[in-house]
C-alpha cells in the first residue's frame, strides 16, 4: 500500500519573549514580575501551604489584570498558528506561557508544560477544571467537596513541569527544534535543544531571540530580533524552502 510521506516535524519551544510583545510582563528581566514580587511568597507550594489568601489572592489579581487588558495574539503567536495550519508535517508548540495566546492565534497542537491560566487543581483528588471563579481558602472542589484545597493548575518553583513524557516523544519524532522567545536557562525546558542534538538522527536547531543566550553554541543557527519581525519571517522561508541552509 503506498504511504504518503511526510517531511519531518517541527517541535517549538517558546518562552515569555515572545508574549512580551503582546502587553504580558516576563518573570526574569530586570522590570520583570519576580522584581515586584518575591516568587517565595506567592509561587511555591509552601507559600500556599502557609498563607492560602496571599498565594490565592495574588493570582485572582494577576488573572482578572490579564482578562481587563484585552491582551491579543500578536504576529509571532499568528506566524505559529500558519506554520501549524499549512506545514505538512507535524507542528507540535512547546510552551513556558500559562496564557492562552497560542490558543487564541489558532494554534492546536499546544503543550503547556507550566500549567495553563483559567485552570483550577484539587490537591486532594487531582482533578483539573477549567475556571474563571476567584479562588480562596474556602473554595469548595466540585469533584471531592475538599474545602481548602483549590489551586491554580500552574507550575510553582520547585514542582516538575507537566506533560514531560509527551514532550520527549515529541522530541524524538522532530527533524526541527526552534527555541522562541526563552532565556535558556531554565531546565528540563533548557535541556531540550541538547538532547535533540545527541539523538542518532540530530535535529536542526535554531535559535529565535531578542539576544543571544548562554546557549548559544548548542543551535545551528540564531536569528535575532522582536519575535514580531523574526518569527513572520522564520516561518514564511520554512514554508516556501523549507529549513536546511
Amino acid at each position: 500500500m503506498h504511504q504518503e510521506f511526510l517531511p519531518p516535524g517541527i517541535v517549538i519551544l517558546t518562552g515569555a519573549g515572545i508574549s512580551k510583545e503582546s502587553g504580558i510582563d516576563t518573570f526574569r528581566d530586570k522590570d520583570g514580575l519576580w522584581s515586584r514580587v518575591n516568587l517565595e511568597e506567592v509561587a511555591t507550594i509552601e507559600a500556599w501551604h502557609r498563607d492560602k489568601k496571599k498565594v490565592l489572592d495574588f493570582y485572582n489579581d494577576t488573572r482578572r489584570s490579564f482578562r481587563a487588558a484585552h491582551v491579543e495574539p500578536n504576529a509571532a503567536h499568528r506566524a505559529l498558528a500558519r506554520l501549524e495550519k499549512e506545514y505538512q508535517g507535524e507542528v507540535v508548540v512547546v510552551t513556558q506561557n500559562i496564557d492562552p495566546l497560542h490558543e487564541m492565534a489558532g494554534s492546536r497542537n499546544i503543550i503547556h508544560m507550566h500549567g495553563r491560566d483559567g485552570e483550577v487543581r484539587c490537591m486532594s483528588c487531582q482533578r483539573v477544571f477549567e475556571s474563571d471563579a476567584d479562588l480562596t481558602a474556602q473554595s469548595i472542589c466540585p469533584n471531592c467537596n475538599a474545602v481548602g484545597e483549590l489551586r491554580p493548575n500552574i507550575v510553582w518553583f520547585g514542582e516538575m513541569p507537566m506533560h514531560m513524557e509527551e514532550i520527549y516523544e515529541a522530541l524524538e519524532r522532530c527533524g526541527l527544534f526552534l527555541s522562541i522567545g526563552t532565556s535558556g536557562e531554565v531546565y528540563p525546558a533548557a535541556g531540550f535543544v541538547l538532547h535533540v542534538r545527541r539523538r542518532q538522527h540530530r535535529a536542526h536547531t535554531v535559535e529565535l531571540n531578542l539576544e543571544a543566550t548562554g546557549s548559544q553554541p548548542l543551535f545551528h543557527e540564531h536569528i535575532y530580533g522582536p519575535a514580531t519581525e523574526v518569527v513572520p519571517a522564520y516561518v514564511e522561508r520554512v514554508l516556501a524552502n523549507g529549513w536546511r541552509q
